[in-house]
């Protein structure tokens, strides 16, 4: 058994990346990492299934022991990978996918080439303004300077393997699925290890 998949799906806050990553845990035999952060639990988020959600010290402290494979400072707080379960998952063959900002993946691909990149991107700049409204959580203050982040972080679609744009979820949902399964047929040094064993069989 090769060694699982790492899927890093990111794009601008409301480009809806979250809802598509939660739609794939319903569709495909996959494990979420679920990020660490300092900020507060926006309403309805719960412990360990959004976020793990810790003091600024605790997040320093398990940053000095090696134990993030990204973090990030966003919107004044801090949010990090947890290594050991991504890792472990990979190395026991399972896919693991992980839903972070720009500056996160960015990081990733860095330390964990292998991965796979996929960015979603939203429909246009007025239907972002319109979910990120929707929150009901921000003030109209921080969701102009979120829009002008996501013009920048556009800019960074060319590190990416894949663009989805999430105009429909279904749909977005749907090809992110097909790229994950198409990456499971690339050629790569697992296969080598399948034509050996190929060979023993004759």
């Amino acid at each position: 058994m090769g060694k699982g998949l790492l899927f890093v799906v990111s794009g601008p806050s409301g480009a809806g990346k979250g809802t598509i990553c939660k739609s794939l845990l319903d569709e495909i035999d996959i494990d979420l990492s679920v990020s660490m952060t300092t900020r507060n639990p926006r309403p309805g988020e719960i412990e360990g299934v959004n976020y793990y959600f810790v003091s600024q010290k605790e997040f320093d402290n398990i940053k000095k022991e090696d134990g993030l494979l990204e973090y990030a400072y966003v919107y004044g707080n801090y949010y990090g990978t947890p290594k050991k379960m991504v890792m472990d998952k990979l190395e026991q063959g399972r896919d693991v996918i992980l839903e972070i900002d720009i500056q996160g993946a960015l990081k990733i691909r860095d330390t964990y080439p292998k991965g796979i990149f996929v960015f979603i991107l939203p429909p246009s700049m007025k239907e972002l303004r319109k979910r990120i409204t929707g929150r009901g959580s921000e003030t109209e203050a921080s969701i102009n300077m979120r829009l002008g982040e996501a013009l920048k972080e556009v800019s960074y679609i060319d590190k990416y393997d894949y663009c989805v744009i999430n105009n429909e979820v279904a749909e977005a949902v749907e090809r992110v699925a097909c790229i994950m399964k198409a990456e499971h047929s690339r050629v790569s040094q697992d296969i080598y290890q399948i034509i050996e064993r190929y060979k023993e069989e004759i």
